[in-house]
This record gives structure tokens, C-alpha cells and sequence, in this order.
């Protein structure tokens, strides 16, 4: 049994005639009687009644009749959310993130959620680490990362690049920050993000080789909590210039360019190389390469 069957079948009983369900069907009329044959072999069950005029329904037929309409509406229903998956009125976006890198997302995120306001958008936040496994594992649709993954089944394409600058709160005390030494630097409370990673690898090496003596008395678990920290003047840090645009358009962060702490961040987007990926996917790749 088919839904090609069944759709010959409630022609049928709907039409109460073989010869006007095959002009309706554009079909023989033994052609019509053929599959009809097969769907009542296939059953074990008569679906008509023999010789009557117009065609009845026999009690398996009636039975049958319920379920096939069942059937063929849940197949339209299908349909239908195929069309819709493929004009994005519906589905989900699943995004594998670290703290950092959603900044950079969120302009992308918010032109999609307006354009498409009925597709469910899930972010996940996890260590970078982790990110390429997932993807690769088909638990997350896109991850975004800071490096170019090993994975042979994996594919990464930058997005954006930017570099890590010392922040600070604003004051007159920074106004010749730039004409700061090492020694200046070294004098200053370090607020240090105490997730372990390259980049605070990168930090602390850059210190020890200028034979500067980090002050890293304070460790926060979030970007957020240091950047109120830096707003109360309660030390300077690093942080990937991305995640404080906000505050440096209010006026509640002040940036200082230091050339030897200019340390370049990278934004790669890992996909599944040669999968094809759902169109929710491809639409917000679109839209992050025009933001």
C-alpha cells in the first residue's frame, strides 16, 4: 500500500464510479480497477461492494476511506512545511558560540530574527574547544571559533578579524597612556578572564617577555564582569575589541593603543565540509557576510 493507492482509492469512492475516478485520474479505467485490486490483495480486505450501482463501500472500506484521508492530509502538511522550511517561515538556527565570539554574531543575528521571525534561533555557549566536535556530530548547525579546526570532515571560512587592545575606565588620569612604558603598565591592576585559553597564554607570555611583573590579582568567569569592572576604575584588560563597541560608542570605556598589545583575534564559521546545510544556515552566512 501506497499513498498512490490510496489516492486512487478515495477517488474512487468519492466519484462512486471506476470509469469517472480514471477520467478524473487521467488514467484507464482498467487501471483504476488494477490498483484497486493490488490495495485489497495487499489488505486481505473487499473495499467495494461487487456490482453495486453506484460503487458502496464495504465496512473495511469505510474503515479505510478514514484513515487514507488522514494520510494524504498529513502528506499536504508535509509539503506545506517543506515550502515553508524553504522560504524560512519556519525551522531553527543552532549555533555553537564562546563568550566572545557572539559579539561579533549579534548584528547578523538581529537582521535575521527580523527577516525571519518564525524560525527558532538557539545559541549555544561552550568551550572553543568543543565547538568543531559538535558540528561535526551534526549538534550544531554552525560553530564560530577563533582558530582553523584539524578535522578533515570540517571547513572554516573567516568572518571577521580584529585585534585585543587595553581598556580601560575613562578618566584624565589615561589621557598619556600612550606615552606609557612597560613599567607603567606593570603598576596597573590586570583584570584577567580565568577561562584558560591561547589568548590569555599570549597575555601573560607578552608580559614575561618585556620582564614586566603581571598584577592578575583579580580573575573574573565573564567578559560582562570585566567590563563593569573597568566602568568602577578597578583596572585595565584585554579584550578582543568586539565585545566592548557598545561602551566605547557611550563613552564608558576608553580604548588605549598600545602597539606591542595589539594582539590580532581571528573569527572562523566551521561547517561540515561537503554536507549540505539547511537553508537557515545558508541565509544567516549570507547576511553575516554583508554585516
Amino acid at each position: 500500500m501506497d499513498l498512490g493507492e490510496l489516492q486512487v482509492f478515495l477517488t474512487v469512492a468519492k466519484e462512486g464510479s471506476f470509469s469517472r475516478a480514471a477520467e478524473r485520474l487521467y488514467r484507464t479505467q482498467p487501471a483504476v480497477s488494477l490498483t484497486i485490486r493490488k490495495l485489497e490483495d495487499s489488505l486481505e480486505q473487499p473495499l467495494f461492494v461487487r456490482g453495486a450501482r453506484p460503487v458502496r463501500l464495504t465496512d473495511a472500506g469505510t474503515l479505510l476511506r478514514e484513515y487514507a484521508e488522514r494520510l494524504l492530509n498529513l502528506r499536504d502538511e508535509v509539503k506545506k512545511g517543506l515550502a515553508e522550511l524553504e522560504g524560512l517561515k519556519r525551522g531553527e538556527l543552532s549555533l555553537g558560540v564562546n563568550e566572545s565570539s557572539i559579539h561579533a554574531l549579534l548584528p547578523a543575528l538581529a537582521t535575521f530574527r527580523e527577516a525571519h521571525p518564525g524560525v527558532q534561533v538557539r545559541v549555544h555557549r561552550m568551550f572553543s574547544r568543543d565547538i568543531p566536535h559538535e558540528v561535526v556530530n551534526y549538534r550544531l548547525d554552525l560553530g564560530a571559533v577563533s582558530f582553523v579546526p584539524r578535522d578533515a570532515q570540517l571547513q572554516a571560512t573567516e568572518s571577521s578579524r580584529t585585534n585585543s587592545r587595553w581598556w580601560c575606565h575613562q578618566s584624565i588620569r589615561w589621557q598619556n597612556a600612550r606615552k606609557w612604558t612597560w613599567r607603567n603598565w606593570g603598576k596597573e591592576a590586570f583584570i584577567a578572564h580565568i577561562v584558560e585559553s591561547p589568548f590569555r597564554r599570549k597575555v601573560i607570555e607578552l608580559f614575561a617577555r618585556n620582564r614586566t611583573a603581571l598584577d592578575m590579582s583579580m580573575e573574573m568567569p565573564t567578559i560582562e564582569s570585566i567590563k563593569r569592572l573597568l566602568q568602577m576604575g578597578m583596572g585595565v584588560a584585554i579584550v578582543p575589541r568586539m565585545c566592548v563597541t557598545w561602551e566605547l560608542e557611550h563613552g564608558w570605556l576608553k580604548e588605549v593603543h598600545v602597539k606591542q598589545l595589539s594582539i590580532p583575534r581571528h573569527l572562523y564559521i566551521v561547517t561540515r565540509r561537503g554536507a549540505r546545510l539547511p537553508h537557515t544556515a545558508t541565509e544567516f552566512l549570507r547576511l553575516l557576510k554583508k554585516t
